[in-house]
């Protein structure tokens, strides 16, 4: 699989085949969700800018209506945001997502930073996607800019080769 990278990451960004950089954040529900705990499992980590915003639901609501398609490549999702646990599960709620949304509220940005994707100007993250395999090695990258809603339809391509190795 290749690496994309559509808008400047910091050079911090883990690369396609090097281990994922470890985290536990607290999801909408506050609890703790820690990476490693999915080895033996493909896990999609989307960072997005902030909850209810335009873009950032279109994309998540395309992971809900196609949830199928990482659950039959035995991923998981995590969408990570700078926002509170209690504006994740507000969100999570109005929307109906079934999957984690992590709170990287404090320190700010600081999973988001360890992955290359805070904007410090802003406060916000860029628009990350890291596929990790199940050994937890990174095996698909892509930060597009601001106001450019990720591809469904990579997810699905870098999905597909994972299911084939």
């Amino acid at each position: 699989m290749t690496e994309v990278q559509q808008a400047p990451a910091s050079v911090l960004a883990p690369k396609t085949g090097q281990l994922a950089p470890d985290f536990e954040l607290l999801n909408q529900y506050g609890e703790p969700v820690r990476l490693a705990d999915f080895r033996g499992r493909n896990v999609v980590v989307v960072f997005f800018p902030f909850a209810f915003s335009g873009i950032c639901t279109g994309e998540l609501c395309e992971i809900r209506d196609n949830i199928a398609a990482f659950k039959d490549t035995n991923a998981t999702v995590l969408a990570i945001s700078v926002d509170s646990k209690f504006a994740q599960r507000a969100y999570a709620e109005h929307e109906q997502f079934g999957f984690d949304l992590l709170a990287d509220f404090w320190p700010h940005g600081a999973v988001a930073r360890s992955y290359g994707v805070f904007d410090g100007a802003s406060g916000m993250a860029l628009r990350g996607t890291f596929i990790i395999d199940a050994a937890g090695v990174v095996r698909y990258v892509v930060v597009n800019p601001r106001g450019q809603a990720r591809d469904f339809a990579e997810y699905r391509r870098a999905l597909s080769s994972l299911a084939e190795q």
